[in-house]
């Protein structure tokens, strides 16, 4: 044969081989998935629950009209420091001192009324005491009179004189003991006017109290919504009242937020937070919660479902309040402010991305096989096929395997993984795209580096 004819047959035959080198690497490179990965690993992670609201002091008054009447006199200014005890504000009291003028008047001249009704009561009983004295001294005259006459030794015109003297004397008892019964109803009915006039004199008297307000606490005005000269009223069954002012003790700051009903079962009594406020920014200010509201609050509408007859799907919230530490004195009420709560923490905690973690139904997680197999019927799916199982892939063998895990808590970027993986296992975090849409058992290819970004259109 010759060398030409050879070196022709030798091209050929490597020409075929790498044809179907070719052809194997492009069949075996049909179904990788390209994806990106890492490392299981430890770490101490801190759940968060970050909620808004804004700063109340923790004890405060609303100090409203209870009277009706013109504001007089202002005795402070929206943002004053006032001390417990001291003049607010004073109302019209000329109509009210007058009241209580005349009920003191009336409680007075009831009063003297009742002690003219004792001296009556001591004289009528001195008249009794007499008059019963002369009675017993009548009925012995009587009694012997009528001896005498019985015997003959008076005549019938002396023992008719002594008869009239004893009757006489009988009915002066019987009229003092009257007069006794009738000075003592007036005075019981003298009594009953000065409770009477005490109780209206309390009442005068409260009426012109609350023509004068007073500070409740040391605090701070931190409202005064009224001026020297408006009429104020007092609220009547639903509709509310004039609102003078607002004291607050500003001792003791709080931040009112209000949580999402889905984080408000992991927020406890006690747990530290991080408190952040708009008006002073880049500084974090410590605090503790030290209340958690019962009721939920609708959030399009402000309102307690207590408050509501009807039922709603909207969002809800609940309120919580978290105290701050060490509160600087320019805080005012009413400031926006952002608290984080830290709700759990773990120490070297075998940890994954948030990313990395997927559900799949039970029915998904088969691995097909491959084709040109037989595959046996499947009976027709059920509710147990569609249990979703949540659980993370495993890079194995350059394969994606699915595996089950179980979570703890939940920090910014990672979560807890408490069953299922060990540290140092290659799990697939991304991309986004691909772990919808993974399988298990598929093949996979690791590639790490940066995703390019898409040129600029011009």
């Amino acid at each position: 044969m010759k060398s030409g004819k050879k070196i022709a047959i030798g091209v050929g035959v490597l020409v075929l081989l790498l044809a179907i080198v070719g052809f194997t690497v492009h069949e075996s490179g049909k179904g990788v998935v390209v994806v990106q990965t890492g490392k299981v690993g430890r770490e101490d992670l801190t759940s968060v629950v970050s909620a808004s609201g804004e700063v109340k002091p923790k004890t405060y008054v609303n100090i409203g009209a209870n009277g009706y009447g013109k504001i007089t006199k202002l005795f402070v200014h929206e943002g004053e420091q006032v001390k417990k005890g001291q003049l607010l504000a004073k109302l019209d009291y000329i109509q009210s001192a007058a009241d209580v003028a005349a009920m003191q008047a009336q409680l007075a001249a009831a009063k003297t009324d009742y002690a003219a009704s004792e001296a009556a009561l001591k004289s009528a009983q001195s008249d009794l005491d007499k008059a019963r004295a002369d009675y017993d001294r009548a009925k012995l005259d009587y009694q012997r009179g009528e001896g005498l006459y019985g015997q003959q030794l008076i005549p019938k015109q002396d023992f008719d004189a002594r008869k009239a003297t004893f009757e006489s004397a009988d009915a002066a008892v019987a009229s003092a003991r009257a007069r006794i019964a009738q000075v003592k109803a007036q005075t019981a009915s003298t009594q009953e006017r000065i409770r009477q006039m005490q109780a209206q004199l309390t009442h005068a008297s409260d009426v012109l109290s609350k023509t004068e307000y007073t500070s409740p606490y040391d605090g701070i005005v931190s409202n005064l919504p009224v001026r020297e000269g408006e009429t104020v009223i007092m609220g009547i069954q639903s509709s509310p009242g004039s609102l003078l002012m607002t004291v607050s003790d500003m001792s003791v700051v709080t931040a009112e937020v209000m949580v999402d009903e889905t984080d408000i079962v992991n927020v406890k009594l006690g747990q530290p937070a991080e408190v952040t406020i708009d008006a002073i920014p880049k500084k974090v200010f410590n605090g503790e919660v030290t209340e958690i509201g019962n009721n939920a609050v609708v959030r399009s509408t402000g309102l307690a479902t207590t408050q509501t007859t009807t039922g709603s799907q909207e969002a809800k919230d609940f309120k919580v309040v978290v105290t701050i530490k060490d509160p600087p004195l320019n805080l005012r009420p009413g400031l926006s402010t952002t608290a984080k709560i830290r709700t759990a923490t773990r120490s070297n905690a075998v940890a994954i991305p948030i990313q990395a973690l997927t559900v799949r139904q039970k029915a998904d997680l088969e691995i097909k096989p491959k084709k040109g197999t037989v595959q046996a019927a499947s009976p027709a799916s059920s509710a147990k096929d569609k249990e979703e199982i949540q659980g993370v892939f495993v890079v194995r063998n350059k394969k994606a395997e699915f595996v089950k895990v179980d979570t703890g808590i939940t920090g910014v970027t990672d979560i807890e993984v408490t069953t299922g993986l060990e540290p140092g296992q290659e799990i697939v975090t991304g991309s986004y795209k691909v772990l919808r849409s993974l399988r298990n058992g598929a093949s996979v290819k690791v590639d790490n580096s940066a995703p390019k970004k898409e040129e600029e259109k011009s």
